[in-house]
């Protein structure tokens, strides 16, 4: 069997393709694939928090030094910063190049507003949220509660507080940081399994 069809990006174009076969070729028995769908997605969801945690503990207590990691997290900030610009750029250009949606002669009146009042709802309250507040919904009430609720934003606050501690404990920290370690093997086992 050709190296293509083992690697996960071959597996990944091989099913898209499928899936846009299926969907185009038979819709009702796509449809009746969504719970499969929503599975996976359900899998994967259960599996990013701690993964996340895993991965920057491990970073931020493996690397020792924090000077080190402030300068490495400076320039993560400095690069998402740089490239979200120009992909917000780039995609303005092209929307005034490419005008998209022009010539759909779609009637408003025709349009479900319903559909868009969750969005409307929660944008709503993100303008009406202050700075303050959205950086004291960051910091989780326990430390389950960040996992219990999925929050990735809050884990990965945690996960910068405990890998910071790890490192500050020097060699006091190696047992615990090697239990963290073998977790992270085994989370990336299970997504591997999903």
């Amino acid at each position: 069997m050709p190296k293509f069809f083992k690697s996960l990006f071959g597996q990944v174009v091989i099913a898209l393709v499928v899936g846009i076969a299926v969907g185009v070729l038979y819709p009702q028995f796509g449809a009746s694939l969504k719970p499969l769908g929503d599975g996976f997605i359900k899998l994967i969801k259960v599996l990013i928090t701690p993964i996340v945690f895993c991965v920057v503990v491990l970073g931020i207590a493996g690397a020792g030094d924090l000077k080190k990691v402030g300068r490495v997290g400076l320039k993560a900030v400095i690069y998402f910063e740089v490239v979200t610009t120009i992909a917000l750029l780039l995609g303005i250009a092209l929307a005034y190049f490419f005008h998209p949606g022009a010539g759909m002669n779609i009637d408003p009146k025709s349009l479900d507003a319903g559909a868009l009042s969750s969005y409307v709802d929660r944008a709503s309250q993100v303008k009406s949220q202050g700075t303050v507040e959205f950086l004291m919904k960051l910091i989780p009430t326990t430390f389950v509660n960040a996992f219990a609720g999925g929050d990735v934003l809050q884990v990965l606050l945690v996960s910068v507080g405990f890998g910071c501690a790890l490192a500050l404990l020097g060699s006091a920290g190696k047992p615990f940081l090697a239990i963290i370690e073998q977790a992270s093997h085994v989370f990336f086992k299970m997504m591997f399994f999903v």
